[in-house]
């Protein structure tokens, strides 16, 4: 019943700028969280940022901490990801995710706590390439 739709993603140089959406519809963000995920080709699947009601404050991974930023926009159901000063490691496709809000971000961004999410959208590509 719970589903999320990203859209947003492109192609952009190093150092540019994009925001990912991430739209939400069958829940209220008063019981779920939302997490944001990207993998790259090769490579195992990375939490990059969590948002609930139940953290004082949205958490980053440490790669992205400083240029990534989350916010919601609870009028059009919408979550965000800000990504600025991208680098050619931030290539990916960025998935967003919904978990109950009674797990802690810190726990939910990882690998095993990830499993919590239950709901995935199809992901958006982000590449970063000069």
């Amino acid at each position: 019943q719970e589903q999320v739709v990203e859209s947003g993603g492109g192609l952009v140089q190093p150092g540019g700028s994009l925001r990912l959406s991430c739209l939400h519809s069958g829940f209220s963000l008063d019981y779920y969280a939302i997490g944001w995920f990207r993998q790259a080709p090769g490579k195992e699947r990375e939490g990059v940022s969590c948002t609930s009601r139940s953290d004082d404050w949205p958490v980053y991974a440490d790669s992205v901490k400083g240029r990534f930023t989350i916010s919601t926009e609870r009028a059009k159901d919408t979550v965000y990801l800000h990504m600025n000063n991208l680098k050619p490691e931030d290539t990916a496709v960025y998935y967003c995710a919904t978990a109950p809000a009674e797990y802690l971000c810190s726990y939910l961004l990882t690998k095993f706590g990830s499993r919590n999410f239950g709901s995935w959208g199809q992901g958006t590509q982000v590449t970063v390439s000069s």
